[in-house]
């Protein structure tokens, strides 16, 4: 079976679109079109869609995959846009289905502790609504302010918090999709427990819009937290950074976050902000316990122990909420401000938590070897590395150095039995590092999978497998 849809006429499919839907959901302005065409992944292919549908509703949803399957046209779904691996690339003759304006809180219900949402609701707004009542939507990835619960489900994003409270699929209850045949269909559930039959929910979790379309999502939540204690470490290089990581692993310790922000990040977002965080270390680690009362304050400690045990120059708890604030602030902008300094190639690898200090020693040894900047951001607590590959603007014998540095990355973190992506998603830039990580028997289930859900090929074509 072929893995890709044919390409159509891009007349046929807009008209089909146009005749289908209410009056405005069809653009087809090349301008427009351009601005839709890819997501942040830096140097990954894509093309000038057919068109781009932004639609309102499930039952809309529907009508455009039905247009589309009826002319054999790719359909590319797409959140914000903000997405790291070229999963919402468009493809020649793709329809791009834009859930912009799906952005609808549909129902909070704080005696089950869940919400069903549209798949356009940013991820913060869900979290503002909930805390309202007193509820918490934990997964919460450095892009919360912009990126969409439908984004979020589509790659199984991760966040700070994810190091202790897990990740989307663990918050999935259940959702409603369009299949690669048209059909509007519900699949997981609203209990609390629930076993009947596969399930399809959690399939549809980090599928990266190859297996469906969602048009609403029902998440579970949890009581709103209590404040948290923040801790900081001021270290000399990334590896010692990693060893307290480990230290702190191996004592049983499960903070709140933890995570890795070093020079190069914090210099950028100095530049930027004017936050004045880059003068006292190469690296800074952040953890936080949310553990009740005196417990938080004994695990802060802990922290702030293994900090100086693995040579800290500076360990201590925040001295008030403003500081703690500014300081994970910091690593949320620590992306954005990097882009500003021109293309940032994003990793996403992931290794087991022992295996963290020797594999951020691996990657400073590839930026050396290969004349490549990197800056490095981590969700150190759960192996979660994210280093960033920066690049001059224009310059082509760079960008084939940072290239060769990111497959380089990726087989080192394999070697110490780690995977290409943590939470980004395979979309283009890895697809060949999941063919290093699986056993093709592995990707022949998920092929398989694929064919039955989407026999024509139609849904997100050429992307993950």
């Amino acid at each position: 079976m072929s893995t890709t849809a044919e390409p159509v006429a891009a007349s046929a499919v807009v008209g089909a679109l146009v005749a289908a839907l209410p009056a405005g959901r069809v653009l087809d302005d090349p301008d427009v079109l351009a601005s839709y065409a890819h997501d942040d992944a830096e140097w990954a292919p894509h093309a000038l869609p057919a068109a781009v549908v932004r639609p309102r509703t499930a039952e809309e949803v529907q009508a455009v995959v039905q247009a589309c399957l009826s002319h054999r046209a790719p359909v590319v779904p797409r959140g914000a846009g903000t997405g790291l691996s070229g999963g919402a690339n468009a493809t020649e003759g793709a329809v791009v289905v834009s859930t912009e304006h799906m952005t609808g809180v549909l129902e909070i219900d704080p005696a089950e502790r869940l919400a069903v949402v549209q798949p356009g609701v940013v991820n913060d707004d869900l979290r503002a609504a909930c805390a309202e009542l007193g509820l918490w939507y934990p997964p919460d990835p450095a892009s919360s302010p912009w990126s969409t619960i439908g984004g979020n489900v589509a790659t199984n994003a991760g966040g700070v918090c994810c190091v202790k409270y897990g990740v989307t699929r663990d918050y999935v209850l259940g959702m409603q999709v369009v299949n690669g045949l048209g059909e509007l269909v519900r699949l997981g559930r609203r209990t609390a427990k629930g076993v009947a039959g596969l399930d399809l929910a959690g399939l549809m979790v980090g599928s990266e819009g190859t297996l469906g379309v969602i048009t609403e999502v029902t998440v579970k939540l949890r009581p709103a937290r209590a404040p948290e204690h923040t801790v900081a470490g001021y270290f000399g290089s990334v590896v010692d950074a990693g060893r307290a990581v480990a230290a702190i692993t191996a004592a049983g310790l499960t903070p709140s976050a933890l995570e890795l922000v070093d020079r190069t990040c914090l210099e950028a977002v100095d530049a930027w902000k004017k936050m004045g965080l880059a003068g006292e270390a190469d690296v800074v680690l952040l953890g936080r316990s949310d553990a009740p009362g005196a417990a938080g304050d004994t695990e802060a400690g802990e922290m702030v122990r293994h900090f100086s045990e693995a040579g800290a120059s500076f360990a201590a708890q925040a001295a008030d909420a403003e500081e703690a604030d500014a300081l994970f602030a910091a690593r949320r902008l620590a992306y954005p401000a990097l882009e500003r300094l021109g293309p940032v190639l994003t990793e996403d690898v992931c290794v087991p938590r022992a295996a963290v200090p020797e594999m951020l020693a691996r990657i400073q040894e590839i930026g050396r070897r290969h004349d490549t900047t990197i800056a490095n951001l981590a969700h150190a607590g759960d192996g979660n590395l994210h280093p960033l590959l920066i690049t001059p603007v224009g310059d082509e014998p760079a960008r084939e150095r940072a290239q060769a540095a990111f497959e380089e990355i990726l087989a080192e973190a394999l070697a110490l039995g780690g995977t290409v992506t943590g939470e980004h998603g395979v979309g283009l830039l890895k697809r060949d590092g999941l063919q290093r990580e699986q056993a093709p028997e592995v990707l022949a289930m998920q092929r398989a999978v694929k064919a039955a859900l989407d026999p024509h090929a139609i849904l997100n074509p050429g992307k993950v497998l």
